[in-house]
């Protein structure tokens, strides 16, 4: 059976334990790139012994960011930027990942460490887009509605941020099509209205979704994992639902991708999402057993026991820890304590275990 505290290995990579860093927005980087802070940030989680760090949603291009203090990696700049960070997430034993976005309409907007509000063009922002005309909320942009030629340069920038991620030393990459970002725009009824092969039917909406993860899986090495976060459903009458998500998962499998990181949420701003404990592991259970694919569960897990269940019950092959981890940097060693695991320390720090 396994635990919390087993391994797990995907393609060519062996995560010590089921325990990861869910990517949270920083929003402390310069033009795209990383500074002392996420490298102290990131850091600490992997010497707090984390198996896997994901880094925040990470911009495809500059106009994919949601803020324009939003890491980047649309130039091998950027990318080299990552290889110190990379390094010494390895050397404590973790496996370094990244989440590749697109904010689509929800792009262009203030940092919440700023303010609130869209960014004009006049003080840093820039156009949106999306695959319908529509905003998020009165309060976002106004998005331009996506031409052919704007959804295939989304699928060539995803496509050359995985090549990059791939030489800046990350062993798994996440696409990012969550949360009412430009993926999640897409494959949603409630902000996808058009009317050509990107719209309409379910497989006209998820065509873009398809089209990323099998263009990414055919540039990156065999030996590198896949992950796709999706919103599992909208939580509101006529939108993508659980049964859809099930559907998506089994299809993204077929493309390549290796484990399916379920939350749900985040494309309908009224929306009313029953928040609670675990409130989304039904949702990644129901994907695993019915899309037969690895899936990560994530949404209020704080507790040691609560996280082990999760992996014993067989409900998620891996638990996602985000406020968890910003509140306690060393969770996985607290939790191997109270879980009565033994569990590496870093070596200057083993005089306090």
């Amino acid at each position: 059976m396994n635990n919390l505290f087993s391994r797990l290995e995907i393609r060519g990579v062996e995560i010590k334990n089921r325990i990861a860093v869910s990517p949270m927005c920083m929003y402390s980087a310069v033009n795209g790139f990383p500074g002392n802070w996420h490298i102290v940030h990131l850091g600490s989680r992997a010497v707090g012994g984390a198996g896997l760090i994901i880094q925040e949603a990470t911009g495809v291009s500059p106009e994919a960011r949601i803020s324009p203090d939003d890491l980047g990696i649309w130039s091998d700049e950027h990318a080299e930027a990552y290889v110190r960070l990379n390094d010494f997430i390895k050397s404590q034993n973790g496996v370094p990942g990244i989440q590749l976005a697109h904010a689509g309409r929800k792009a262009s907007m203030c940092s919440p460490l700023k303010g609130s509000g869209a960014v004009t063009p006049e003080n840093g922002g820039w156009q949106v887009l999306g695959p319908s005309a529509d905003a998020f909320s009165s309060e976002y942009p106004s998005p331009k509605e996506m031409t052919k030629q704007d959804i295939q340069k989304v699928v060539g920038d995803f496509t050359k941020a995985a090549e990059r991620s791939v030489s800046a030393g990350f062993k798994v990459i996440e696409l990012h099509m969550a949360h009412g970002y430009l993926v999640h725009q897409f494959y949603s009824p409630l902000s996808n209205k058009r009317t050509d092969e990107y719209g309409g039917s379910f497989e006209n909406r998820t065509r873009l979704a398809v089209e990323i993860a099998g263009s990414v899986r055919n540039v990156i090495p065999p030996e590198i994992a896949l992950f796709a976060r999706i919103s599992s459903t909208d939580w509101t009458e006529g939108g993508w639902t659980i049964e859809d998500s099930v559907r998506l998962s089994g299809i993204l499998k077929k493309e390549g991708v290796d484990l399916i990181d379920c939350s749900s949420g985040g494309n309908v701003p009224a929306a009313k999402i029953p928040l609670g404990p675990g409130y989304q592991i039904l949702f990644a259970e129901r994907i695993k057993k019915e899309a037969g694919i690895l899936v990560g569960g994530v949404g209020l897990i704080t507790s040691p026991e609560q996280a082990d269940m999760i992996i014993r019950n067989g409900q998620a092959d891996v638990v996602l820890l985000g406020r968890e981890f910003l509140r306690e940097p060393y969770w996985p060693l607290k939790a191997a304590r109270a879980l009565k695991v033994e569990a590496a320390f870093p070596k200057q720090y083993v005089r306090a275990k």
